[in-house]
C-alpha cells in the first residue's frame, strides 16, 4: 500500500469514528425512570427495584414476617404466580390476576380449600388491568384491550379484540392500567403520564377515564392524576376515590403520594403543577395549588400506593367497615425505604378527609433498609376476608379475623 493510500484509509476510519460518537451518545440516553433527575444526583444509587419473575417456593414466602392488628391472621392463599398484581373475582369465584413485566394473566380457582392456578394469557405488554362483568373478563394491557366472553364456562375462550374501540395511548412509561366496572356499569381505567414530570397533553394523559363496555362513550372523570393504579367507590355514596403516585427526584420527603376523591367528573387534581393542593412543583408554577381540591389523605413520600378497596364485608370488626384498604408497593426513589405494607384510611362523614392507620406490616426491614415483599392490590371476598397480592413473591395472602 502506498503512503497516500494508507493516509486515505486512516482518515476514513477517523471520520467514521467521529460520525459515530454522537450516535453513541444518543444511545446512552438515561433510562425513563431517571428523567428529571437533578445533575447533582447523577451518581445516585437509587433505581427501581426489579420484580422477581420466577416462582418463589412456598416455604420461602415471608408469611411469618407479616404483622397485623390483634385478632387478625394471615395465611398463604396462593403462590407460584410470578409478578402477581391486580385482582378481580369472577362470578364463579375464580380470581383473575394481572401482571406487568412478565406479561401474564393468571386464573386462580378455589377448589374447596386448595387453589389451582393456570396461565390464562401470556406474552402481553403489561396486562395489569383485569375486570369482570356479565361473565366476561376484560384484560387491559398497554397496547391492547381484550374481552374473554363466558370465561367461567369456557376457560379457553379466544379473546374479542377491543383495542381499536378504546383507542388508548400506548406509551410505555406509566402505561399500565388499573380497570374496574363502576356502579353505573361503565368500565373505568387510568392513563398515566408518559414521563416523571413534563409538559404533556392533559386531555390524553394523567387521567381517569370511563367507557361503555364496548369502548364507546369516552369520558374524562379526573384530570391531573399523575399515575393512579387503584380506585374504588365509597359504599353508600358511589363517589370514586383513587390513589395517586407523585413524581420522583424531588427529595426524600416530597411530594407525598395521595388519595383523591373525584367528586365531580372532569375535575383537575393538580399534576404537574401540584401534588393536590399541598406541594408546588418548582418546575411547574403556572397554576396555584389552591386551585385544586385537597387530597383526602396523604399516603407518605414515594410509598407507591396502588390497589385500594373499600371494605364491604362483615368479618372484620365494626371499626374497619367502610374503610379504604390501600396497598403501598414501596419506595425506590428514597434513601430510607418506606411503604411495603397495607394501610387503612378511615374517612370522615362527608368523605373529604381521611385518617391513615397501619394494617399489614413486617415486609419492610427497617434495620436493614430492605424489603421482603411488595403488596400491590387488595380484594374483599364474599366471606369478608381480604386478599392481598404480593408481586415480589408471586403470592396472594388471605387476611381473616377471629374474635
Amino acid at each position: 500500500m502506498t503512503p497516500y493510500a494508507a493516509w486515505r484509509l486512516a482518515m476514513a476510519g477517523a471520520m467514521s469514528l467521529t460520525l459515530t460518537v454522537p450516535a453513541l451518545a444518543q444511545q446512552a440516553a438515561p433510562p425513563a425512570w431517571a428523567q428529571g433527575r437533578p445533575a447533582e444526583q447523577a451518581s445516585s444509587p437509587l433505581a427501581p427495584h426489579a420484580p422477581r419473575l420466577t416462582a418463589t417456593p412456598a416455604e420461602r414466602i415471608p408469611l411469618d414476617a407479616i404483622r397485623l392488628p390483634q385478632g387478625f391472621r394471615a395465611e398463604l392463599w396462593a403462590s407460584g404466580l410470578p409478578g402477581a398484581r391486580m385482582m378481580t373475582r369472577g362470578e364463579d369465584g375464580t380470581v383473575y390476576v394481572g401482571t406487568r413485566t412478565i406479561g401474564r394473566v393468571y386464573a386462580v380457582k378455589d377448589e374447596g380449600g386448595t387453589r389451582s392456578t393456570r396461565v390464562l394469557a401470556q406474552r402481553l405488554d403489561n396486562p395489569n388491568g383485569v375486570a369482570v362483568r356479565d361473565g366476561a373478563l376484560y384484560v387491559i394491557a398497554i397496547n391492547r384491550v381484550l374481552r374473554y366472553d363466558n370465561i367461567a364456562r369456557n376457560p379457553n375462550a379466544e379473546p374479542v379484540e377491543l383495542t381499536d374501540a378504546f383507542a388508548l395511548p400506548t406509551e410505555a412509561h406509566h402505561g399500565w392500567k388499573f380497570a374496574a366496572f363502576g356502579p353505573d356499569g361503565k368500565l373505568y381505567m387510568n392513563v398515566g403520564v408518559p414521563c416523571n414530570v413534563c409538559t404533556f397533553d392533559e386531555n390524553r394523559h394523567a387521567l381517569i377515564l370511563r367507557y361503555n363496555p364496548d369502548g364507546s362513550g369516552r369520558e374524562v372523570m379526573g384530570h391531573g392524576i399523575r399515575n393512579s393504579v387503584g380506585f374504588d367507590w365509597r359504599p353508600g355514596s358511589n363517589v370514586l376515590y383513587a390513589t395517586n403516585n407523585g413524581r420522583d427526584w424531588a427529595g426524600n420527603e416530597s411530594p407525598e403520594d395521595t388519595l383523591h376523591r373525584l367528586s365531580r367528573p372532569g375535575e383537575h387534581h393538580g399534576f404537574p403543577y401540584c401534588s393536590g393542593n399541598a406541594w408546588q412543583d418548582p418546575g411547574h408554577t403556572g397554576r396555584q395549588c389552591s386551585e385544586f381540591p385537597a387530597p383526602v389523605a396523604m399516603l407518605g413520600p414515594h410509598t407507591a400506593p396502588l390497589g385500594m378497596r373499600f371494605y364491604t364485608g362483615t368479618m372484620f370488626p365494626e371499626a374497619y367497615r367502610g374503610r379504604a384498604f390501600v396497598a403501598r408497593r414501596g419506595s425506590w426513589n428514597r434513601d430510607v425505604k418506606s411503604g411495603f405494607d397495607v394501610v387503612t384510611v378511615a374517612l370522615n362523614e362527608d368523605g373529604s378527609q381521611g385518617r391513615v392507620e397501619p394494617f399489614l406490616e413486617g415486609l419492610l426491614d427497617t434495620a436493614e433498609n430492605s424489603f421482603k415483599g411488595r403488596p400491590i392490590d387488595v380484594l374483599v371476598m364474599p366471606d369478608g376476608s381480604l386478599l392481598v397480592s404480593d408481586e415480589q413473591n408471586g403470592a396472594i395472602y388471605r387476611i381473616t379475623y377471629q374474635r
